[in-house]
């Protein structure tokens, strides 16, 4: 099995050392690679445009490494939410239609462009909390983690 995550701008040194960790607990049980991404810089109080010409920039850079038939999952706000059970179920549904290989996508500060989101067969929302996007990778290995643990009916703290 196969998941890679798509994440857009640089990650903290602080999430960084909970995102390695997440990554080899998870390594036991599935491939994963985070594939990390440059945000376009914005001045303070950015127009509506130069947000829509960061994201489209952003999106393309994403868009060139994403595969044609790669299971595509975007992360957004108003999306679905589901209980890590329910996660659980949904992965492991996901690998057995998509022969053990999906991906994630995170958008920058101001999220997906258009044609990112259009490029997405499915999205969900790890919240209706708006997390900062480099805690969203954090929260997603995390809950990718759990749901390894729960499909293999290992014990996890709640």
């Amino acid at each position: 099995m196969k998941i890679k995550i798509y994440a857009i701008g640089k990650i903290k040194d602080f999430y960084k050392e909970g995102v390695d960790e997440y990554v080899k607990r998870i390594t036991p049980y599935c491939n994963v690679e985070v594939i990390e991404f440059k945000d376009e810089s914005l001045p303070n109080n950015p127009s509506d445009g130069e947000i829509k010409k960061a994201k489209d920039i952003e999106g393309q850079r994403v868009l060139k490494s994403v595969g044609c038939h790669e299971f595509l999952i975007g992360l957004d706000l108003g999306k679905k939410q589901l209980e890590s059970p329910e996660f659980a179920a949904y992965l492991e549904k996901k690998f057995q239609i998509y022969a053990g290989s999906i991906s994630f996508v995170i958008g920058g500060s101001y999220g997906l462009s258009d044609e990112l989101k259009n490029r997405c067969n499915d999205f969900i929302s790890l919240s209706k909390f708006t997390f900062l996007h480099q805690m969203s990778r954090l929260i997603l290995l995390e809950q990718i983690y759990r749901s390894f643990k729960i499909l293999n009916n290992e014990t996890y703290h709640k």
